[in-house]
């Protein structure tokens, strides 16, 4: 390291002790281990119940992931409301709730109450005591039913579509210059209005 013109000297540090500050992770394979052993115990515990709570399909956030569907954090209250479920009967069948959501698409609230009558069909409500049935229980011969312990998937983000051929229709249409004429005939929406009203008033006023 070499040292030139008038500066100041250099204070590099280098002896900082490494061997006492790192982390080792040696304990990995053996908590692998332990965590598999505890997923299958919970799972045993868990009797027939689904292994993962119902959560609604939503959007990604942003322009980059909007187009992936995801899990949400729960069903919004119009979403239980649409679909003919109680929130405080949702919590105990297996379905997440989440009252600060807003549904902002009629799309997107279909999809969410399409899901959760999908899950009310397949759902098999077990008494708790053998015997004695409760409102709200299933019935005897749905109980003899097979179960399975897996959650609704994610429906498909964009539906495919067979190919076809582009109609004239199509053809003609111009995108560009539809939008645009749009965004102007909003813009100057209050100004023509008011242009009308005065015209009106003049023409009023003249027949006076």
């Amino acid at each position: 390291m070499g040292f030139a013109h008038n500066n100041v000297l250099h204070a590099n540090h280098f002896r900082k002790d490494w061997q006492r500050r790192v982390r080792t992770w040696f304990d990995q394979p053996g908590r692998k281990l332990r965590r598999r052993n505890a997923r299958k115990t919970k799972a045993a515990t868990l009797g027939v119940r689904p292994l993962t709570l119902l959560r609604p399909a939503v959007r990604g956030q942003t322009v980059r992931y909007n187009r992936k569907l995801r899990e949400g954090r729960g069903f919004t209250l119009a979403e239980l409301k649409e679909a003919g479920i109680g929130r405080k009967e949702a919590r105990g069948v297996g379905i997440v709730v989440d009252h600060r959501r807003r549904n902002l698409s009629e799309e997107g609230k279909k999809v969410n109450v399409e899901r959760l009558i999908a899950y009310k069909q397949k759902l098999i409500v077990f008494p708790r005591k053998a015997g004695k049935t409760k409102n709200g229980d299933s019935a005897a011969e749905d109980l003899s039913a097979s179960t399975t312990r897996v959650t609704l998937p994610l429906p498909e983000s964009y539906p495919t579509e067979a190919p076809r051929k582009i109609t004239a229709e199509e053809r003609e249409f111009e995108a560009y210059k539809t939008l645009r004429t749009a965004r102007a005939n909003a813009r100057h929406e209050g100004a023509r209005k008011a242009r009308a009203a005065k015209k009106e008033e003049e023409e009023a006023a003249k027949k006076k």
